[in-house]
């Protein structure tokens, strides 16, 4: 019995560091499918404003914060950003506005989902990250802009309604679309993964 009793604390022992990794590696493999996504996915969504460059990369990061929780998301966002900072000319400022953007987007998304576990929840959950990260991004715009690029603020101004807005309005809108008819199925494989 006491032998038994001791095989069954030493065998939690070595699962629960088993169970680290492996969330580790999903981790990873998350922020690695999120980079090829940013590399190889990328088209402009509002012709007034081309330079707004669309690309799928937020869909893992939002699995990951539905997975594992928001600051899990949040820990993707970081490496990503870091990862795209590196080979982008806009570096440590588009590590930051991308860090913002979407930092707020799946962190609140996967708080949210976190509370309201359900298919109600997801919904909830991704459509205030939409709306949370397109007015979060109204007020970076305006000081990183014209403080960084040396865009004038009443140009930044200008283009909020008719650019800056429907752009990230539709990118987190489209990237929680594609998040949404995915998870579900992701999310059985991660699990079997984990067990």
């Amino acid at each position: 019995m006491e032998a038994n009793q001791k095989a069954e604390a030493n065998q939690r022992i070595v699962s629960k560091p088993e169970i680290t990794v492996r969330k580790m590696a999903t981790l990873a493999i998350l922020s690695a499918l999120s980079i090829v996504f940013m590399l190889l996915i990328r088209f402009p969504l509002i012709p007034a404003a081309p330079y707004l460059i669309y690309e799928p990369a937020d869909v893992p990061i939002l699995i990951g914060a539905f997975l594992f929780g928001p600051l899990s998301g949040l820990l993707i966002t970081v490496v990503v950003s870091a990862i795209q900072a590196l080979m982008s000319p806009d570096g440590f400022v588009g590590f930051v506005m991308h860090v913002i953007a979407t930092g707020t987007f799946v962190f609140l998304a996967g708080l949210i989902y976190r509370k309201i576990h359900s298919l109600k929840g997801a919904i909830i959950a991704l459509v205030a990250g939409t709306l949370a990260m397109a007015a979060v991004m109204i007020p970076v715009n305006l000081i990183i802009q014209p403080n960084f690029y040396g865009i004038p603020i009443e140009t930044v101004k200008s283009l909020l309604v008719p650019a800056i807005i429907p752009f990230n309005l539709l990118k987190a809108g489209l990237n929680s679309i594609f998040a949404f008819i995915v998870y579900k199925a992701v999310s059985k494989v991660v699990n079997r993964w984990l067990e």
